[in-house]
């Protein structure tokens, strides 16, 4: 399923965006059916114009960050998809030049 060009697994991460979008635009139709604080032109343009403004920016930032997950993933995709080494047949990260293991630390001191 793609949504906005972004994937299943991205669509989940952005929810935390689109959450806070959703509760943005219910205040948005909140307060222009129902108007407690009554109407005036400055105030509640002022009042409009900054919940527009914000759904407009979180609305951009999260595209822009859907875009960045995808690059991450794709990225992280390449990286993982290595060819082994002719000569040895493994992978040439997996072991360094002294045979240990490429993430192994030294010995950690006895407490």
């Amino acid at each position: 399923m793609e949504l906005f060009g972004f994937d299943k697994d991205t669509l989940l991460d952005l929810t935390v965006n689109v959450i806070p979008l959703g509760i943005i635009l219910f205040f948005i139709a909140a307060f222009a059916v129902v108007n407690p604080f009554g109407f005036d032109a400055v105030f509640s343009g002022l009042q409009f114009s900054l919940m527009v403004s914000m759904f407009l920016l979180l609305a951009v930032l999260t595209y822009y960050a859907g875009k960045a997950i995808e690059g991450a993933e794709e990225a992280a995709d390449h990286a993982a998809i290595e060819e082994p080494n002719a000569t040895t047949g493994t992978l040439d990260d997996e072991e360094s030049q002294d045979g240990e293991l490429a993430g192994e630390d030294d010995e950690l001191p006895e407490a």
